[in-house]
């Protein structure tokens, strides 16, 4: 029978294991601008991101990407937020651009947040779709993810799925699985498009508003030096089986239930906006 200095010890290692694989912002983030807007907290564990009418501010993660499963948990602006953009999404950079956006706009009081969406791939965007959401984000933290592997890319709220843009490379189809991502969050005044088009503009009496974040997490292929830490060919390692990861029957169903019930705009639905036809991917089928 062990000891109990020896089970002691193993606990402690343990513990220690566990300590140090936890994300921290210190270690998995830099504040880049704001002018000491930003904040991070709690020895790590949290953040805050605040705007006023000088400026608001920003932070990136310190690694890139190309691939992955990334959480955040947010608490977004509370009250009348209306004009504000709180912005999580991940990008890489120049003319050429992938990028896949979380935008969150602020709203009047007592109205929804509308939850934005885009995808980018080799610099064009307008892949718009829209949410409003099933609970109240300013009321306390929920989680935030974003599934992209070489195959899809699942946007989701707190596990549940709400939009799926499929690799349709096969039908010339541009996605985004060549260039490394950064994270990137930001919390700025955009109070010429942001609520309502812009007919809603930014209360300055209300600010400084802040949004919080917290509980970081990324099971993801870290690209450092031309070289990713998945290896060669995306084969995947235990523990990373997000890398070929599809969604079930559940998961589409719970997709449905989300764009039936929350789905506020969805660009191929938008003929007006497309004369000359709908984006390709919106009519092609895998």
């Amino acid at each position: 029978m062990a000891s109990s200095n020896s089970i002691v010890l193993a606990f402690f290692l343990l513990a220690t294991l566990i300590a140090t694989s936890r994300a921290n912002f210190n270690n998995d983030f830099a504040i880049t601008w704001g002018d000491g807007r930003a904040k991070i907290l709690n020895n790590g564990d949290d953040l805050t991101l605040s705007l006023d009418k000088s400026s608001g501010s920003g932070f990136q993660s310190t690694n890139e990407y190309l691939f992955g499963k990334i959480d955040m948990q947010l608490k977004l602006v509370p009250g009348n937020s209306a004009g504000t953009v709180t912005a999580y999404y991940l990008s890489s950079m120049g003319p050429t651009h992938d990028e896949i956006d979380f935008e969150f706009l602020g709203n009047v009081s007592g109205q929804p947040y509308t939850l934005h969406t885009n995808v980018f791939a080799q610099g064009k965007g307008n892949r718009e779709k829209q949410f409003h959401l099933w609970f109240d984000p300013t009321k306390d933290f929920h989680t935030y993810s974003i599934l992209w592997n070489p195959q899809r890319i699942v946007f989701l709220v707190d596990g549940t799925p709400i939009r799926e843009h499929k690799n349709m490379e096969s039908k010339g189809i541009p996605f985004p699985k060549n260039q490394p991502m950064r994270i990137y969050s930001s919390l700025w005044n955009a109070e010429d498009w942001a609520t309502q088009g812009g007919r809603v503009k930014t209360d300055w009496a209300q600010a400084p508003f802040t949004a919080s974040y917290r509980n970081f997490k990324a099971d993801a292929c870290v690209w450092a030096s031309g070289s990713s830490s998945c290896g060669s060919g995306s084969v995947p390692k235990s523990g990373s089986e997000w890398l070929t990861q599809e969604l079930d029957s559940a998961s589409l169903e719970r997709m449905r239930w989300a764009q039936k019930n929350y789905m506020v705009y969805n660009y191929c639905a938008d003929l007006p906006r497309f004369p000359e036809g709908l984006p390709a991917e919106c009519t092609a089928t895998s």
